[in-house]
């Protein structure tokens, strides 16, 4: 095992306190994002990664980039990320892929101080709660991307590949 993934192994965040334990006041109907972990596909460089500053937007690939929701924005031939959003879930048998949502993440190539670049605010916060509510996304990505995304859950842990649901692993498949 690289060091790179040694270091990311223990990144996961996994089944941590419920926010909204108590007397059912302050916090009841909030989201909690205890357990969801924003991974990181840079096909280009055959790369997959956990950022978790991605969840409040400041991960490594969207700092100095000025987004909007139009892919033209990015230029020709921009750069291609995904933000993967992995929740996972702790059950009877031990913890599992509970869902996953992938959203595009386009950079412009061009050397500027402030980069130009695509994404859609509003697929990243729908992705995120359709990840929280256990559902898989993924069957709109690349075959190379979708290729890193399924090497990458089953490296970092076999048992936690194995007692997800049947629908990842139907959504991981490679298209021809």
């Amino acid at each position: 095992m690289t060091e790179r993934k040694k270091e990311q192994k223990m990144t996961f965040t996994i089944l941590s306190g419920d926010p909204t334990d108590g007397d059912g006041g302050f916090g009841i109907g909030s989201i909690s994002l205890d357990n969801m972990t924003p991974l990181i596909i840079d096909p280009e460089r055959n790369d997959v990664y956990i950022d978790m500053e991605a969840l409040h937007a400041k991960s490594k690939i969207e700092k100095k980039v000025r987004f909007q929701p139009d892919k033209e924005h990015a230029g020709p031939n921009p750069n291609l990320y995904w933000i993967v959003w992995l929740t996972l879930q702790n059950g009877g048998s031990g913890p599992y892929y509970l869902g996953a949502t992938a959203c595009e993440v386009l950079v412009s190539r061009e050397e500027r101080r402030i980069k130009l670049g695509y994404k859609s605010l509003p697929e990243h916060v729908n992705n995120m709660d359709k990840s929280l509510k256990g559902k898989f996304i993924l069957s709109h990505m690349d075959r190379k991307s979708l290729v890193l995304l399924s090497n990458y859950l089953k490296d970092y842990d076999e048992g936690y590949y194995e007692r997800s649901s049947e629908e990842l692993k139907k959504q991981l498949l490679f298209r021809e």
